[in-house]
């Protein structure tokens, strides 16, 4: 071996690798951005994500797997639980509310069961052209790459489960874009 050869910049070497290491991490998650327009007051709308009654109805359920458990903190730094299912197949949703804005804005961290990374869900609740009529829009960051098709879809279907549980139909639910980030 010889002791005199230059060595090879390592610093460089790692610096080089732990930047690919992060584009590449940075690459597999998604911005999910879903959109409905709801024939309900935008209070309406904002109270049915924080009433356990209610949202235990439509939130994080479906047809063949209701919510059995619900709980909700409805306060900034408030916890909230959803919990459901039938048999062997149990599945829960977990969080905490960041900021609560009430009818306009409410944002939470979302973590499921099933050893994902918490995510970032921001909901935007605006008048939709009368008192009766709110435009609701759901951004979820955060969303690991190949549940990112899957995750637009349940909040296709969630949104659409809001507005029939509210008595309404939504106008049109929106898939507005899904960014790889």
């Amino acid at each position: 071996m010889d002791f005199g050869a230059p060595m090879p910049d390592l610093s460089r070497a790692v610096a080089f690798e732990a930047e690919r290491s992060a584009r590449k991490r940075a690459r597999r998650f998604a911005l999910v951005r879903v959109s409905a327009r709801i024939a309900a007051s935008p209070e309406r709308v904002f109270d049915a994500w924080l009433d356990p009654a209610i949202a235990g109805r439509w939130l994080f359920a479906t047809a063949s797997r209701p919510m059995t458990r619900v709980a909700v903190d409805a306060r900034v730094r408030g916890r909230f639980r959803f919990a459901g299912g039938n048999d062997g197949d149990r599945v829960e949703h977990r969080g905490v509310y960041v900021e609560i804005v009430r009818p306009r804005r409410l944002a939470f961290t979302l973590s499921a069961a099933y050893d994902l990374p918490d995510t970032r869900v921001i909901v935007e609740i605006a008048s939709a052209g009368g008192a009766k009529s709110a435009a609701l829009t759901v951004t979820h960051g955060d969303v690991p790459g190949e549940f990112a098709s899957r995750t637009e879809a349940r909040w296709t279907g969630m949104l659409y489960g809001l507005g029939l549980v509210l008595d309404s139909r939504p106008a049109r639910v929106a898939r507005s874009r899904r960014d790889r980030r």
